[in-house]
């Protein structure tokens, strides 16, 4: 398929799959329950951290964190005491227990009393045009301070090659501002033009068959190689194609 058709097939199927409607299916409906801007990047980000695997068992254990933060996330995670995160022990999804979740909201109170939040600790700031230093840096921060070792998994390093799936992911609902109603575009301060495609096996697949990738792996280098395709269809709003590429794996098996 030449570029210029390739484009019209994929600004269609974004058309199609950056709709409301698709909201009810997909883990971002979690953050849509909130309007407050520190309860939606708090919330958004644990459920992009917990986003892997079944969809459905997604979105319910997703709610089950916000019944678990007292339907507060900012509040909660400001103004928690040691005993509240008591009723955190039943928590489990997949290898994402109890243990990483209080390990968690510890971590994002020091990201908002010690590094201004979310928003500015995952700003980029070395110049670059894409987020793979800035998240290996939010890495280090987000466990600067006391840590379970084993949570340290649950936070991906791009500069250890990891693809940061669930990162970018997180960043696509913060960052792109497109009045489409899906995604928030509340981070303002940042540039949708550097954001990279939140890479998995339905988006890789279908990237490979419309030839917008060979890397065989889902890694950093096929984010990397990806991220220069799709830039080239739209150097201002790159992954507006996650819609697409996701949506032509998920829901038409492409």
């Amino acid at each position: 398929m030449k570029t210029a058709d390739l484009k019209i097939f994929l600004d269609e199927k974004v058309a199609l799959y950056n709709n409301p409607k698709f909201i009810a299916s997909d883990p971002i409906q979690i953050p849509h329950l909130f309007s407050k801007k520190e309860d939606i990047e708090i919330i958004a980000f644990l459920t992009a951290i917990i986003s892997w695997g079944n969809r459905t068992m997604i979105i319910r254990n997703a709610n089950k964190m916000v019944e678990l933060l007292e339907n507060s996330p900012h509040d909660f995670i400001m103004n928690h005491k040691e005993k509240d995160l008591k009723t955190f022990e039943n928590f489990v999804h997949r290898t994402f227990n109890f243990i990483d979740f209080q390990q968690f909201i510890k971590s994002l109170k020091h990201i908002y009393t010690s590094h201004n939040g979310l928003e500015q600790v995952l700003s980029i700031k070395d110049n670059t045009n894409n987020y793979q230093t800035t998240i290996h840096n939010f890495k280090q921060i987000f466990f600067e301070i006391k840590h379970q070792p084993r949570t340290l998994k649950h936070i991906s390093d791009p500069l250890k090659n990891s693809a940061a799936k669930r990162i970018n992911m997180f960043l696509r609902w913060m960052v792109r501002n497109d009045k489409a109603g899906v995604d928030f575009g509340i981070w303002q301060t940042h540039n949708p033009a550097h954001l990279s495609c939140p890479l998995d096996v339905h988006s890789g697949n279908v990237a490979r068959k419309l030839k917008l990738l060979t890397r065989k792996q889902n890694d950093w280098k096929a984010v990397a190689e990806l991220d220069k395709k799709l830039r080239k269809l739209d150097i201002k709003d790159p992954v507006k194609y996650d819609f697409a590429l996701f949506g032509l794996g998920v829901f038409e098996k492409f």
